[in-house]
């Protein structure tokens, strides 16, 4: 679809207000959204594999099935919807509330069911509905930061919100640890059986739309009549060669790291390894809570000096490193370490990869390209975890190999995927893409 199908709402001002003035709206919405992922995502692993009895492999589905309807919905649908009538904010509110309908109506759905596997997949169907919705929230939310802020500022404002973003995470996985058992008064699971967790996840949800009637609707004020032409020009071909090259890093890079989110939680808690509780877990989870919320207020300094690029190598490298501690690790304290590692790793990769990404995407066209640069992260969480975590964990079990070296194999080879993310990075430097 051309640019001159576009049309712009007319309410759209020529100019926005400061954007300084919309940081406190911005905050405490990625307050919100990462305190319901940390109070929700980071036990449904256990809780699908330990409680309810689904394969490695199928605990995975979670991830995988919901982030695919995530990438076809902002791909497809919302990117193209955003970029058409260039609105941002009435996406996120939009998608917010529905989504947390859904969540509410996905526990009681998973309820009704009497078999434990069946009622698990009730869970992995239900949340690919849901993200549906989450997809118009997630792609407005990339297109947004773009439209307020230059630049120049985009490393400094990521990593601000990412690191608030760390505070929300760091409450949201206490919490959760004590609701799973119900604070050691209950069973393992207690908290997404009786629905705690799903009735908390559901009112920060709607909670979050609230900060948002404080931001602009977004977009931008100015498009080209049409795109055919401009795509054509040398220096249009070679960005967008150079934003593909960029693409595959990514995806490579992220689909290595995150790859093992859905399976560290097992991991850890694994009775024949380091047998943590709950309450542990939110421990060790949260020393990478705690790297975010450091880094994320140094991470614009740290790329100001020495370069968003070269930032996102050295970044890249320190994941590579602790996830090969995470593997080999013989004791708690080298497991807190790899975490705080980790942590640090994932916030200036986030913050730089971004910014490196919005000085490859042309201002028009944000909502469609956004949307193919989230897919490298939206789809590591889970279809790397299905198609590498998952069966080389479930494989090797079945030959005969203890759980912890089946665990510690995936980690691996998570590591290895991010290394050939590195090398991309590395061996294309010169192409400028930072």
């Amino acid at each position: 679809m051309g640019l001159h199908f576009y049309r712009l709402p007319p309410k759209l001002p020529a100019m926005l207000p400061k954007p300084s003035t919309y940081f406190y709206g911005l905050s405490s919405f990625e307050i919100l959204v990462w305190f319901r992922r940390g109070l929700f995502y980071t036990y449904l692993s256990i809780y699908l594999r330990h409680y309810l009895g689904l394969s490695v492999t199928e605990t995975t589905l979670f991830a995988t099935l919901p982030m695919i309807v995530n990438i076809l919905g902002q791909t497809l649908i919302w990117g193209r919807l955003s970029d058409r009538l260039q609105i941002r904010r009435s996406l996120i509110i939009i998608g917010e509330l529905s989504a947390g309908a859904g969540t509410t109506a996905v526990w009681y759905a998973h309820r009704m069911c009497h078999d434990p596997v069946a009622a698990g997949y009730v869970i992995i169907c239900g949340l690919a509905v849901i993200e549906l919705f989450w997809s118009m929230s997630n792609i407005a939310w990339s297109a947004l930061i773009s439209d307020l802020y230059t630049e120049s500022q985009r490393t400094r404002i990521q990593g601000r919100l990412l690191s608030l973003g760390g505070v929300g995470r760091m409450a949201g996985i206490w919490i959760g640890g004590l609701l799973y058992d119900g604070m050691g008064a209950h069973f393992n699971g207690w908290g997404f059986h009786h629905g705690a967790l799903f009735f908390i996840a559901t009112g920060a949800m709607w909670i979050s739309a609230i900060p948002l009637l404080l931001l602009p609707e977004g977009g931008v004020s100015t498009l080209p009549a049409a795109e055919s032409a401009t795509d054509l020009t040398p220096d249009a071909i070679d960005q967008k060669n150079r934003f593909l090259i960029f693409l595959i890093a990514m995806a490579f890079i992220n689909f290595g790291r995150n790859s093992i989110a859905v399976i560290s939680p097992q991991y850890l808690t694994l009775s024949s390894g380091f047998a943590v509780d709950s309450r542990m877990l939110s421990y060790i989870i949260n020393t990478q809570s705690a790297a975010m919320i450091i880094f994320g207020f140094l991470v614009g300094r740290i790329s100001a000096r020495f370069h968003d690029h070269n930032c996102l190598m050295a970044a890249t490298a320190l994941s590579v490193t602790a996830l090969i501690m995470l593997a080999s690790a013989a004791s708690l304290p080298i497991i807190y370490t790899s975490s705080f590692l980790r942590g640090t790793a994932d916030v200036i990769i986030t913050a730089t990869a971004y910014t490196l990404a919005s000085a490859l995407i042309p201002a028009a066209r944000r909502g469609r390209l956004f949307s193919l640069f989230n897919a490298t992260f939206f789809l590591s969480w889970g279809l790397a975890g299905t198609l590498l975590a998952g069966p080389i964990i479930d494989g090797l079990v079945k030959f005969g190999a203890s759980a912890v070296l089946a665990y510690q194999s995936a980690i691996y080879a998570a590591a290895v995927l991010t290394m050939v993310g590195l090398f991309i990075l590395w061996r294309f430097r010169q192409t400028k893409i930072s």
